[in-house]
Protein backbone atom coordinates (compact mmCIF):
# COMPACT_ATOMS: atom_id res chain seq x y z
CA UNK A 1 0.00 0.00 0.00
CA UNK A 2 1.39 3.43 -0.92
CA UNK A 3 -0.09 6.66 0.34
CA UNK A 4 1.02 10.14 -0.63
CA UNK A 5 0.44 12.55 2.22
CA UNK A 6 0.79 16.30 1.83
CA UNK A 7 3.06 17.73 4.46
CA UNK A 8 4.85 20.87 5.42
CA UNK A 9 7.19 19.10 7.82
CA UNK A 10 8.77 16.52 5.55
CA UNK A 11 8.28 16.25 1.80
CA UNK A 12 8.13 12.90 0.13
CA UNK A 13 5.96 9.91 -0.43
CA UNK A 14 4.63 7.97 2.53
CA UNK A 15 4.44 4.19 2.22
CA UNK A 16 2.62 1.92 4.62
CA UNK A 17 3.65 -1.71 4.82
CA UNK A 18 3.89 -4.69 7.14
CA UNK A 19 6.75 -4.36 9.63
CA UNK A 20 9.79 -6.59 9.33
CA UNK A 21 12.30 -7.65 11.97
CA UNK A 22 14.60 -4.90 10.70
CA UNK A 23 11.96 -2.35 11.83
CA UNK A 24 11.46 -3.62 15.39
CA UNK A 25 14.03 -1.48 17.21
CA UNK A 26 12.84 1.69 15.45
CA UNK A 27 9.20 0.84 16.24
CA UNK A 28 10.08 0.54 19.92
CA UNK A 29 11.99 3.83 19.86
CA UNK A 30 9.18 5.71 18.12
CA UNK A 31 6.56 4.36 20.50
CA UNK A 32 8.52 5.31 23.61
CA UNK A 33 9.45 8.73 22.20
CA UNK A 34 5.84 9.49 21.24
CA UNK A 35 4.43 8.44 24.62
CA UNK A 36 7.04 10.43 26.56
CA UNK A 37 6.72 13.51 24.30
CA UNK A 38 2.95 13.49 24.73
CA UNK A 39 3.39 13.48 28.50
CA UNK A 40 1.68 10.15 28.99
CA UNK A 41 4.78 8.79 30.69
CA UNK A 42 7.55 10.85 32.26
CA UNK A 43 10.06 8.04 32.57
CA UNK A 44 11.24 6.33 29.37
CA UNK A 45 12.22 3.38 31.58
CA UNK A 46 8.69 2.90 32.94
CA UNK A 47 7.60 -0.75 32.97
CA UNK A 48 5.11 -0.11 30.13
CA UNK A 49 7.89 1.33 27.96
CA UNK A 50 9.68 -2.01 28.26
CA UNK A 51 6.45 -3.71 27.19
CA UNK A 52 6.02 -1.58 24.05
CA UNK A 53 9.58 -2.38 23.02
CA UNK A 54 8.73 -6.10 22.82
CA UNK A 55 7.79 -5.71 19.17
CA UNK A 56 8.90 -9.16 17.97
CA UNK A 57 6.81 -10.94 20.61
CA UNK A 58 3.78 -8.78 19.79
CA UNK A 59 4.18 -9.31 16.04
CA UNK A 60 3.69 -13.06 16.54
CA UNK A 61 0.07 -12.33 17.56
CA UNK A 62 -0.97 -9.36 15.44
CA UNK A 63 -0.32 -7.27 12.37
CA UNK A 64 2.14 -4.42 12.76
CA UNK A 65 2.19 -1.76 10.09
CA UNK A 66 4.80 0.94 9.61
CA UNK A 67 4.76 4.20 7.70
CA UNK A 68 7.99 5.05 5.94
CA UNK A 69 9.09 8.27 4.33
CA UNK A 70 12.26 8.17 2.26
CA UNK A 71 12.84 4.64 3.55
CA UNK A 72 12.79 5.63 7.25
CA UNK A 73 10.09 4.38 9.65
CA UNK A 74 8.24 7.41 11.02
CA UNK A 75 5.12 5.73 12.44
CA UNK A 76 3.81 2.36 13.50
CA UNK A 77 0.73 0.64 14.87
CA UNK A 78 -0.39 -2.80 15.95
CA UNK A 79 -3.73 -4.25 14.82
CA UNK A 80 -5.38 -6.79 17.10
CA UNK A 81 -8.44 -8.93 16.56
CA UNK A 82 -10.82 -9.76 19.38
CA UNK A 83 -9.60 -12.66 21.47
CA UNK A 84 -5.93 -12.36 20.57
CA UNK A 85 -3.20 -12.08 23.19
CA UNK A 86 -2.60 -8.32 22.95
CA UNK A 87 -6.18 -7.14 22.42
CA UNK A 88 -7.26 -4.88 25.27
CA UNK A 89 -10.69 -3.65 24.24
CA UNK A 90 -11.65 -5.38 20.99
CA UNK A 91 -15.07 -6.96 21.10
CA UNK A 92 -16.30 -9.59 18.66
CA UNK A 93 -16.27 -8.07 15.18
CA UNK A 94 -13.74 -5.37 16.06
CA UNK A 95 -10.20 -4.74 14.89
CA UNK A 96 -8.31 -2.84 17.59
CA UNK A 97 -5.62 -0.27 16.85
CA UNK A 98 -2.94 -0.30 19.55
CA UNK A 99 0.24 1.67 20.00
CA UNK A 100 -0.34 4.02 17.07
CA UNK A 101 2.77 6.16 17.34
CA UNK A 102 4.29 8.82 15.16
CA UNK A 103 7.86 10.01 15.59
CA UNK A 104 7.52 13.34 17.45
CA UNK A 105 9.83 14.96 14.85
CA UNK A 106 7.33 14.16 12.08
CA UNK A 107 4.01 14.60 13.86
CA UNK A 108 1.39 16.64 12.01
CA UNK A 109 2.83 15.44 8.68
CA UNK A 110 -0.16 13.24 7.77
CA UNK A 111 1.39 9.98 8.96
CA UNK A 112 -1.12 9.42 11.77
CA UNK A 113 -4.07 10.05 9.48
CA UNK A 114 -2.59 7.69 6.86
CA UNK A 115 -2.07 4.98 9.47
CA UNK A 116 -5.70 5.20 10.62
CA UNK A 117 -6.82 5.00 6.98
CA UNK A 118 -4.65 1.89 6.52
CA UNK A 119 -6.21 0.31 9.62
CA UNK A 120 -9.69 1.00 8.25
CA UNK A 121 -8.72 -0.55 4.90
CA UNK A 122 -7.29 -3.61 6.65
CA UNK A 123 -10.44 -3.99 8.75
CA UNK A 124 -12.65 -3.85 5.66
CA UNK A 125 -10.64 -6.71 4.14
CA UNK A 126 -11.18 -9.03 7.12
CA UNK A 127 -14.15 -11.38 7.33
CA UNK A 128 -16.38 -10.71 10.28
CA UNK A 129 -14.93 -7.30 11.16
CA UNK A 130 -17.47 -4.47 11.26
CA UNK A 131 -15.83 -1.94 13.59
CA UNK A 132 -12.41 -0.45 14.35
CA UNK A 133 -11.73 0.36 18.00
CA UNK A 134 -8.88 2.06 19.83
CA UNK A 135 -7.86 3.63 23.10
CA UNK A 136 -6.02 6.88 23.59
CA UNK A 137 -4.97 8.92 26.57
CA UNK A 138 -7.75 10.92 28.16
CA UNK A 139 -5.68 14.10 27.94
CA UNK A 140 -4.25 13.53 24.45
CA UNK A 141 -6.37 16.23 22.86
CA UNK A 142 -4.55 16.16 19.50
CA UNK A 143 -5.07 12.44 19.05
CA UNK A 144 -8.68 12.65 20.18
CA UNK A 145 -9.36 15.49 17.75
CA UNK A 146 -7.85 13.48 14.90
CA UNK A 147 -9.95 10.40 15.66
CA UNK A 148 -13.13 12.45 15.92
CA UNK A 149 -12.33 14.24 12.65
CA UNK A 150 -11.94 10.81 11.01
CA UNK A 151 -15.39 9.72 12.20
CA UNK A 152 -14.56 7.84 15.39
CA UNK A 153 -17.01 8.16 18.27
CA UNK A 154 -16.02 8.27 21.93
CA UNK A 155 -17.51 5.31 23.82
CA UNK A 156 -17.34 6.67 27.37
CA UNK A 157 -18.93 3.54 28.84
CA UNK A 158 -15.83 1.60 27.69
CA UNK A 159 -13.20 4.00 29.13
CA UNK A 160 -10.80 2.39 31.61
CA UNK A 161 -7.75 2.94 33.78
CA UNK A 162 -4.41 1.28 33.21
CA UNK A 163 -4.11 -1.18 36.12
CA UNK A 164 -2.23 0.17 39.13
CA UNK A 165 -2.08 3.72 37.70
CA UNK A 166 -4.19 6.85 37.48
CA UNK A 167 -3.84 6.82 33.67
CA UNK A 168 -7.32 7.06 32.13
CA UNK A 169 -7.73 5.68 28.63
CA UNK A 170 -10.67 6.59 26.47
CA UNK A 171 -12.20 4.28 23.89
CA UNK A 172 -13.20 5.27 20.36
CA UNK A 173 -14.93 3.17 17.71
CA UNK A 174 -15.71 3.57 14.03
CA UNK A 175 -18.26 1.35 12.33
CA UNK A 176 -17.29 0.28 8.81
Amino acid sequence: MTVTAPTTASPGQLTIEEATAADYERIGDITVDAYVAAGHFEDPNHEYMHFVRQVAARHEHCTILVAKREGRVIASMSLMRHGTKYADIARPGELEIRMLSVDPATQRSGAGRAMVAAAMDRARSLDGVHTVSLTTGGHWEGARALYEKLGFTHQSDRDWFVPDTDIRLVVYTHAL
